[in-house]
């Protein structure tokens, strides 16, 4: 069967995309960036950039505008077969949704009833799958959720100390990042199995971060909890943050939008350098206050890193992947430093791409592995689509 399936990932004031045929091999990727401001067009191909010049910007005044343009642009450079099926990387599917689904209208009201678990997040991811539910009804969309790689945590590694019935309502802990741990665990298993069926911590630094302990290749703990807020320092919000913290700034008068727009776009590397989330401009940088968030940020790493392993009863494996992991070599360099106490010893890091960075005499192996989460939420569309 021909045809193109179109993954979308929704950000704050971006959009990426990636295109891919029935094999799953990628036509082109890209990115809308400038959402709400002056939108741009960017996109590659095998070769390349492409041209973007057929991009109609003038219907791109809101984000339906904006889909409908791109829409147009990728069908004007698919060629024979057209698009057969999108899938949505979606931030939550709440306390219902366990599994990645087809859209349909019911299925649509619920991903908007899971809005509180990520209120950045979820009204972002819901934007495109409502543009295209207008432009192409009948065009199928599946949404493919951050949280499904977690749903099988026991429930020892799922609950917080709260009365049953709240459990019960939903108030437990979600996880994110699932796409990403579903395709960096899947690499590590053909990179080498051997490691792949051990202790295994994978550490996804990114603008957000998290980490996921997988055992004998079964998910059974990460530190990102009901909401994509807690666990590690990030690069705008703080991780671990004690409740009553919370309660003391509404207490202060601060409202609830107030908080939130705090711990989600002013704290973590950002608020406490006061000068950027960027870890790279951080890591350049000789001032004092760059020079503590880093130390926070990489505090709250090793401690939340030592947790998990704790919990795997040792570490064969740690994996780094996203922005930060992938790039950032002094980070990955304190980390191992942090647990040289394990035998944990890097090799020569240099190079890019996934690569094998511990000695040849470390008692844990380190890798670095990109991420793919537009072939995880491709592989999962098609099946779905076959399926139905």
């Amino acid at each position: 069967m021909q045809g193109r399936i179109l993954v979308l990932n929704a950000g704050s004031t971006s959009l990426k995309f990636a295109l891919l045929r029935r094999d799953l091999s990628r036509q082109l990727s890209g990115q809308l960036a400038g959402i709400g401001s002056e939108p741009t067009l960017a996109a590659k191909g095998a070769d390349g950039p492409l041209p973007t010049d057929g991009w109609n910007a003038d219907r791109a005044s809101d984000v339906h505008g904006l889909i409908a343009a791109l829409i147009g642009w990728i069908e004007g450079h698919l060629g024979p077969g057209g698009l057969i099926g999108i899938g949505h990387r979606v931030a939550t599917g709440g306390l219902e949704n366990a599994e990645h689904c087809l859209i349909d209208g019911p299925e649509l009201e619920r991903l908007k009833a899971s809005v509180p678990l990520a209120p950045l997040h979820q009204p972002r991811n819901i934007e495109p799958i409502e543009a295209l539910i207008r432009l192409h009804p009948h065009l199928p969309q599946v949404a493919c959720f951050d949280t499904a790689f977690h749903r099988g945590l026991p429930p020892v590694a799922s609950s917080y100390g709260l009365p049953r019935a709240l459990t019960a309502e939903g108030a437990r802990r979600y996880g994110y990042h699932g796409l990403s741990y579903e395709y960096v665990s899947r690499r590590l298993a053909r990179l080498d199995p051997r490691a792949a069926s051990g202790r295994v911590v994978i550490a996804h630094l990114g603008g957000g971060a998290s980490l996921c302990a997988l055992k004998d290749g079964v998910n059974v703990g990460t530190t990102m909890g009901f909401s994509p807020l807690s666990g590690l320092m990030m690069a705008t919000r703080p991780g671990e943050l004690d409740a009553g913290l919370v309660l003391w700034l509404l207490r202060r008068g601060m409202s609830a939008d107030e908080i939130e727009a705090l711990l989600y776009g002013e704290a973590g590397l950002k608020g406490v350098s006061g000068l950027t989330g960027d870890m790279k401009t951080l890591l350049e940088s000789g001032a004092l206050e760059a020079r503590d968030a880093v130390e926070l940020y990489l505090r709250r790493l090793t401690l939340e890193l030592g947790g998990l392993i704790a919990v795997l009863g040792g570490l064969d494996t740690l994996v780094f992947t996203a922005g930060i992991g992938e790039h950032a070599a002094p980070i990955r360099s304190a980390v191992a430093e942090a647990f040289g106490w394990l035998g944990l010893r890097l090799g020569e890091d240099t190079g890019n791409g996934e690569r094998c960075i511990s000695a040849t005499d470390s008692k844990v192996s380190a890798w670095v592995i990109p991420t793919d989460e537009e072939l995880i939420v491709a592989r999962h569309t098609a099946r779905l689509i076959a399926k139905e």
